[in-house]
């Protein structure tokens, strides 16, 4: 901390803290390591089909924009359907065994908990893929709203999740902070007003999150307390 009371961040940056009552959670890369499960469930579909097995790291950097955009980076347009029907297929149940806490995840919840903040998840998977992420991990309970990229109008980056949790908790958006590891989910926040704390866990580079200047950066959840108060 500098002489004035400043935090720096992980992206060398300097921000006074803020004091949120909510704050809301992208989830893949965020709060769950969920991409075991994804590779598997992707390159059992595309094989399925008839397509060679893709690049682990490929299918990560995909993740983030929704399960159809995932899957269509990997085959013909004729062959969507097919693959989502074989993707979720076997996701149901690989997820039960390719998911686990991102570094910090499983301590961050109920510390926030119990200090009294309202928490909530924006993602863009899926409702019933993050029921049973939420299920798996026995973090469901901790979330005052669960909003999925299927159960809006707009999935991120449009701010349509974020309005619809901060309608759900009646907090204003200058009371809220959003958490996630993407470029994507730092768009959503500007689209909505909220502020971002972005953290280094996922796909996207520090300097693609730099770039779109969030709030605060951090290298894991552990570190958002250098942020909140």
């Amino acid at each position: 901390m500098n002489a004035d009371g400043r935090r720096m961040t992980a992206d060398g940056g300097q921000r006074k803290k803020i004091s949120p009552q909510l704050v809301i959670f992208d989830i893949d890369g965020t709060l769950v390591n969920a991409f075991p499960a994804v590779v598997s469930s992707l390159n059992f579909a595309t094989t399925r089909l008839g397509y060679p097995p893709q690049d682990p790291e490929v299918i990560e950097r995909n993740v983030g924009w929704g399960e159809r955009h995932l899957l269509s980076r990997f085959v013909r347009p004729e062959d969507i359907e097919p693959i989502i029907a074989h993707y979720r297929e076997h996701h149901q149940t690989a997820l039960l065994t390719g998911t686990s806490f991102m570094p910090g995840a499983a301590a961050i919840l109920p510390e926030l908990s119990r200090q009294g903040y309202q928490i909530a998840v924006a993602t863009n998977r899926p409702q019933w893929s993050t029921e049973i992420i939420l299920k798996v991990l026995n973090i469901r309970h901790f979330f005052a709203a669960i909003v999925a990229g299927d159960m809006v109008a707009r999935p991120k980056p449009a701010p349509d999740m974020l309005n619809q949790i901060l309608k759900v908790c009646c907090v204003e958006a200058d009371s809220a902070v959003f958490v996630g590891d993407m470029t994507v989910d730092v768009e959503t926040g500007h689209n909505a007003g909220v502020r971002v704390i972005a953290v280094t866990t996922g796909t996207s580079t520090l300097a693609e999150i730099q770039a779109l200047r969030p709030f605060g950066v951090v290298s894991s959840l552990d570190e958002i307390w250098q942020l909140i108060s």
